[in-house]
């Protein structure tokens, strides 16, 4: 999917607006947009992004959270 950059976006609130979250995507996206990091933090208004799709894990694969404090 290719979405367009607005006026003042980041690559993590386009990756927010999009997916729900930025956790592990952000880096997805740079990736599917060489050069993109070399726009700066705040991408220049129409700018074109490559949204990949987000990888699904298999069925059983749920992470176990650790909780650090009782």
């Amino acid at each position: 999917m290719r979405v367009t950059a607005n006026q003042g976006d980041t690559v993590d609130q386009i990756c927010q607006r999009h997916y729900g979250r930025t956790a592990g995507i952000t880096e997805q996206v740079y990736a599917a947009n060489p050069g993109l990091a070399d726009l700066g933090p705040i991408l220049p208004l129409g700018t074109a992004v490559t949204l990949p799709p987000l990888p699904t894990q298999p069925a059983g694969s749920d992470r176990q959270l650790v909780n650090l404090w009782d």
